[in-house]
């Protein structure tokens, strides 16, 4: 049995009494870990504001969150598309003028394993694209706000993070010549972790502390991220591991980022998810970051190159 800074069973909900009078901003709640976030959050009291693409899905979540929690529960809905940085920027803004409060930004909408070369409308290769310049941009525009609320950013990232070539390709970005669904998903979530523990460094140098910044990972969870995106054998590999003990439900997926977005005291330079084999399932704590996720050389320059691509300066 695995042993995690929380005792044998991990972190868990139970830790939680209370979330009253405070709102989480999170993507992508229409299905899998953060519909069950969502869910986690409004339970304990909490107020959720969604960030999702398709309106028809995000009214259907609402009314299903409500006929499980009550009419009454403190969620609304914003549009926002990842895949293109003008909608990016249009949701920022509602959520400014509408969201007085974010006491976390979760970061958790995704694309997986997208079989042949695709492009964003900005022309960034569609998983680096949706899942890094994306989130970068939503994370800069919100942070004035989270810094007004002594908030937290929480980034979901993947242990795909340590498979592929284990660093960002600078010099073909959107991989023209070596396209690979796999190695590209790889390269984007480790963008996504590289840029929680740049900022961090940032903050640090600004001697900002009040705000505090987070990357997890769920697991191997029962959602459909490889389902909308993947080719039909990964699909189909995907779907026969769903029925094995090596995936876990969406719920428990769900725990390492609410984790980051309410336990007091958690390390930020840690990594946290499953801590059983491969970090697949098992009790939430600390798992084991490998030194590539953290090479200040690469971390710097892609921070530098995002602010470039998405036309953003951090007001740090």
């Amino acid at each position: 049995m695995s042993t995690t800074q929380f005792g044998k069973k991990g972190w868990t909900p139970d830790r939680i009494t209370t979330l009253k009078g405070k709102t989480f901003v999170i993507t992508g709640t229409t299905s899998g870990t953060d519909f069950e976030a969502a869910k986690i959050l409004l339970k304990k009291e909490a107020k959720v504001v969604m960030l999702n693409r398709n309106p028809t899905k995000a009214a259907d979540t609402t009314v299903t969150l409500q006929e499980e929690l009550g009419n009454a529960i403190p969620v609304t809905n914003i549009q926002m598309d990842l895949e293109s940085l003008s909608s990016v920027r249009k949701a920022a803004d509602e959520v400014l003028r509408t969201v007085p409060q974010i006491d976390a930004l979760l970061c958790n909408a995704a694309i997986a394993q997208v079989p042949k070369q695709t492009f964003t409308e900005d022309g960034f290769e569609s998983q680096l694209g949706v899942n890094h310049y994306g989130n970068f941009l939503l994370q800069a525009l919100l942070y004035p706000r989270i810094e007004e609320s002594n908030g937290r950013m929480v980034t979901v990232g993947s242990m795909g993070y340590n498979m592929g070539i284990k660093t960002i390709q600078f010099n073909d970005m959107n991989w023209d010549k070596n396209y690979n669904p796999n190695a590209v998903y790889s390269q984007s979530k480790l963008a996504q972790m590289m840029t929680v523990y740049e900022l961090q460094d940032r903050l640090k140098k600004a001697g900002k502390t009040n705000v505090k910044a987070y990357a997890c990972h769920p697991g191997a969870s029962s959602t459909s991220l490889i389902k909308t995106s993947g080719s039909l054998l990964t699909r189909f590999i995907w779907q026969i591991m769903k029925l094995t003990p090596m995936v876990q439900s969406a719920e428990k997926g769900a725990y390492p980022e609410i984790m980051c977005a309410t336990e007091p005291d958690l390390n930020q330079e840690a990594f946290y998810g499953p801590t059983g084999k491969n970090y697949w399932t098992g009790p939430v704590g600390e798992c084991k970051l490998e030194p590539h996720a953290k090479d200040k050389a690469v971390m710097e320059r892609l921070w530098e190159l995002s602010e470039k691509e998405t036309g953003i300066t951090w007001n740090l």
